[in-house]
């Protein structure tokens, strides 16, 4: 949890680290991608140094440059992906990024919506998940911020948070979740 969670003045910015396995399924995609369009540039290497007509091989070009698109922005998108949250006490705002390589998808929120910080398990009793979330009034949707498989972990990191943002951290833990008719 140490690379999780960093302090900044009235900044706390969280982390949610991608699984290893999720960067290891990337490789493979990034090797099909890349043994196809390495045989599309030895095609048009071929074409442009007259040993061929690019006529020809045009259809298979442009299939293969298709195909090895098709299949390698998956495998960046899994190799870069990294999601975060900046809680800004100061401007009172929340912002939470998903970033795929250069691309950001930035969605903001009014820190003024959340009121507590909640730690609820997932009810599987053989490996069990503490999740972390910033919640607010019925109707205001959760921001996700850890998942821990240690509760301690998961009190540690609610308990800083809430110092930070002078919110209550509520546990959750083996109750029933709300009905949605309530």
């Amino acid at each position: 949890m140490a690379g999780a969670m960093t302090v900044d003045g009235g900044m706390v910015r969280i982390d949610r680290p991608m699984p290893w396995v999720g960067r290891l399924l990337s490789l493979p995609l990034l090797a099909a991608s890349g043994y196809l369009l390495w045989n599309v540039a030895l095609g048009l290497r071929q074409d442009f140094s007259s040993f061929g007509r690019l006529a020809d091989d045009l259809v298979p070009v442009l299939v293969f440059t298709g195909l090895g698109l098709l299949v390698g922005i998956p495998g960046l998108i899994l190799l870069t992906f990294r999601y975060f949250v900046v809680l800004n006490e100061t401007l009172r705002q929340i912002v939470i990024t998903s970033q795929f390589g250069p691309l950001n998808i930035r969605r903001h929120r009014n820190l003024a919506d959340y009121h507590f910080i909640s730690i609820t398990d997932d009810y599987d009793a053989d490996l069990t998940t503490y999740d972390v979330n910033l919640c607010g009034n019925k109707g205001t949707e959760p921001i996700s911020l850890m998942s821990f498989t240690r509760r301690e972990e998961a009190d540690k990191l609610a308990g800083e948070i809430g110092r930070v943002l002078k919110l209550p951290a509520r546990d959750y833990v083996g109750t029933e979740p709300d009905s949605d008719d309530a």
